[in-house]
């Protein structure tokens, strides 16, 4: 295949990786067989919205190695491997798929597939060892897999799931079959462990929260949600419920604030965390419904999937915001985020918090991933969660390094 052919298949596949949910922000990564001994694939860090030719690197099959000054995406050992141990594949796409990365995370091979499924990804889909991202050891486990199975997709434990096909649209459409294989395999477990059907995941996590409740639970009262975004002195909250808009003054003291006609309690919580966080210019009030079935059980979520540790950090903890006591319960809420990008609040949903609106809403993206593999927990025993070393040095690599290099 012609390089430029190549690159621009490449950029359409990341076009759609990101239309189709596939992924998160510039996670994930893709690449097509340009000869038998190169390969073009993404960079790293950049978005795929906005990939030009230019930025598409060429690579070398047997060492890895390119030319210039954009870096390749830092798992093309991975792709090297596929293209090296499977001369019949030409695309490879690597995803982070809601249900591939909670079944990967699970840690079991999946050996039953439907004949349909069977016909295009192979025998079973197996889980490769966990390995931090972009390291010999995530790619060595690859590989292992890979040998123990002729499968066209490999689930990667606690990461996602690598995809291959002799073209883009077989790529595509094993990423697709796949998805649905993970998302059978979870639910006929749960019913199996249940007796219940789920016909989503909220209803495997409602489940899991129930599990985790305690005797002494207790619920806290709805309040309006609302999204927010800094500008200057000023933050601007906008009600998910029916758009209208509030402007707060963040130098103004509260009991100012509770004079005015359109208070809601929602005002102090996000002046609160403003306040308190320089870096957070936008907090997105998710209100998904797997995200608020988990805000049920008072536990600290923990990172079963490694963008989980990236983005949010060692733990996503519980808060119990009390709209009915705002000022205590807020600083509450600020001590319960301090070193993390997303709170759980007690029966309310998580609060998401970042530099801008796109991050806040990737945050929201792995939030809900990671709580798919808890609930899955509930019916699936043995799963264990990142390793809190390997947690914090996934966590400091990307606020040091990596996630400056999307607005490159």
């Amino acid at each position: 295949m012609e390089i430029l052919e190549a690159k621009n298949l490449v950029i359409e596949a990341g076009k759609k990786l990101v239309k189709t949910g596939l992924i998160a922000r510039t996670w994930g990564n893709v690449s097509c067989r340009v000869s038998p001994t190169q390969f073009v694939i993404t960079p790293s860090g950049r978005a795929y919205e906005t990939l030009t030719p230019d930025e598409i690197v060429l690579v070398n099959i047997a060492d890895c190695s390119y030319e210039g000054n954009i870096k390749p995406s830092s798992e093309k050992g991975i792709h090297a491997s596929v293209y090296e141990m499977r001369p019949e594949m030409d695309f490879v796409i690597h995803t982070h798929q809601p249900y591939a990365s909670a079944a990967a995370a699970l840690g079991y091979d999946i050996n039953s597939l439907s004949q349909d499924a069977a016909d295009l990804i192979g025998p079973g889909v197996t889980v490769a060892a966990y390995g931090l991202p972009g390291t010999s050891k995530l790619k060595n486990g690859v590989r292992a897999a890979m040998k123990r199975s002729p499968s066209k997709a490999i689930l990667m434990a606690h990461h996602g799931a690598l995809c291959m096909g002799e073209d883009m649209e077989e790529a595509f459409a094993v990423a697709n079959e796949l998805e649905k294989v993970c998302e059978n395999f979870i639910k006929d477990r749960f019913y199996t462990v249940t007796g219940n059907l789920a016909e989503n995941y909220s209803e495997l996590t409602a489940y899991f929260a129930e599990l985790k409740k305690g005797k002494k639970n207790q619920t806290m009262p709805a309040f309006d949600y609302y999204d927010s975004s800094r500008e200057g002195e000023t933050a601007v909250l906008i009600s998910k419920k029916d758009g209208s808009i509030i402007r707060v003054n963040l130098d103004c003291p509260v009991e100012t604030t509770k004079d005015s006609a359109d208070y809601t309690p929602a005002v102090d919580l996000h002046k609160a965390v403003y306040n308190n966080r320089g870096d957070v210019n936008y907090i997105h009030h998710s209100d998904t419904p797997n995200i608020k079935a988990f805000s049920a059980q008072p536990k600290a979520l923990k990172p079963f999937l490694d963008d989980f540790a990236q983005l949010v950090g060692l733990t996503c903890r519980n808060a119990a915001f009390n709209p009915a006591d705002t000022l205590k319960t807020s600083q509450k809420v600020v001590k319960k985020l301090k070193g993390r990008n997303a709170v759980m609040l007690k029966d309310n949903g998580a609060l998401c918090v970042a530099g801008d609106q796109y991050d806040a809403q990737a945050i929201e993206m792995v939030l809900d991933k990671n709580i798919n593999v808890a609930a899955a927990t509930s019916v699936f025993s043995g799963t264990k969660v990142i390793n809190c070393v390997e947690s914090a040095l996934m966590r400091f690599v990307y606020k040091t390094k990596y996630s400056k290099q999307k607005n490159k």
